[in-house]
C-alpha cells in the first residue's frame, strides 16, 4: 500500500517518525524502506549517516538536516511543507527518533504551529533500549529509562535516582568517552556488588554484552579502550 498523496485542498501531509538501524543495516523494516522511498522529504539528525543508509537501499528522496541545533526557521520550513501536503519522514542517526533524541522537540513544536491538524505516524523499529532489554533475561514489565546522564550539572542527582528505583531495572545510554566515569559514579551509589548488563556496539560487528557486578564491569572497561555507544542496565 503506497503513501496517500494528499491532494485535497486544506489537508496536511503526514510526518513519519521512522526508526532506522542502530548498526546492522538489515534491521530496517520493509515499511520503513517504503516510507523513506515514497516520502517527499527526509529530515535527518546527521545527513552523512543517513546518506549511507539511503545509498545502501538505493533511496533518492530529498534529504535535509534537522537536529538539536536547528533554528526555529527550520521548524517553520517543515511546517510549511506539511501545510502544502508534503509527506515528511524524520530519522535520527540510529534507532528511534524521540528516544534520547531531539525528535520529540520537533513533534512538540509542530503541534504548537499546526495544532490538531498535524498527523504524526510512528514507523517503529530498532532501538538500543529494547535490543538490550530483550536479551537481559530480566522481568521487564516495569523498568526505568533515564537516557544519557548529564555531562556536568545534575549528575549527582541523576545517580542518586538509580537507588530510588531499587525494585526495577534502570536503563541508561552512555558514550565511550564517559562510560568508565559513569560506572564508577553508579558504583558509589549502588555498591561494588550491584549487578549490571553493559551492551556495546549492539547489532554491529564488534557487539559485546557484559554481565556481572559493577566492580567487574569497571575492571572490564579499563582493560581496553572504550569504543562505540553503550547501553547499560542496572538491576
Amino acid at each position: 500500500m503506497s503513501l496517500l498523496r494528499v491532494q485535497i485542498k486544506g489537508m496536511y501531509g503526514n510526518l513519519y517518525i521512522v526508526a532506522t538501524p542502530i548498526g546492522n543495516l538489515e534491521d530496517i523494516s520493509l515499511r520503513a524502506l517504503r516510507i523513506l522511498k515514497e516520502a517527499d522529504f527526509i529530515f535527518a539528525e546527521d545527513t552523512r549517516v543517513t546518506k549511507t543508509l539511503l545509498k545502501h537501499y538505493n533511496i533518492n528522496t530529498f534529504l535535509e538536516a534537522y537536529h538539536q541545533h536547528s533554528s526555529e526557521k527550520a521548524t517553520f520550513h517543515i511546517a510549511q511543507l506539511l501545510r502544502e501536503g508534503k509527506n515528511c519522514a524524520l530519522v535520527t542517526d540510529a534507532g528511534t527518533p524521540g528516544i534520547s533524541d531531539p525528535g520529540n522537540e520537533l513533534v512538540a513544536r509542530l503541534y504548537g504551529i499546526l495544532g490538531m491538524e498535524l498527523r504524526v505516524v510512528p514507523i517503529p523499529g530498532p532501538s538500543a533500549l529494547t535490543a538490550l532489554a530483550s536479551v537481559s533475561g530480566l522481568p521487564m514489565q516495569n523498568f526505568v529509562f533515564l537516557g544519557y546522564p548529564p555531562t556536568k550539572k545534575g549528575r549527582k542527582t541523576f545517580f542518586n535516582n538509580l537507588a530510588v528505583f531499587k525494585d526495577m531495572p534502570k536503563i541508561i545510554y552512555e558514550s565511550p568517552y564517559r562510560v568508565a566515569k559513569t560506572l564508577m559514579e553508579a558504583r558509589a551509589v549502588l555498591g561494588d556488588n550491584a549487578k549490571v548488563i553493559v551492551g556495546r556496539e549492539l547489532t554491529k560487528k564488534f557487539e559485546t554484552i557484559f554481565r556481572g557486578t559493577l566492580e567487574q564491569a569497571i575492571e572490564n572497561i579499563n582493560k581496553e579502550k572504550p569504543r562505540g555507544e553503550y547501553t547499560i542496565i542496572f538491576y
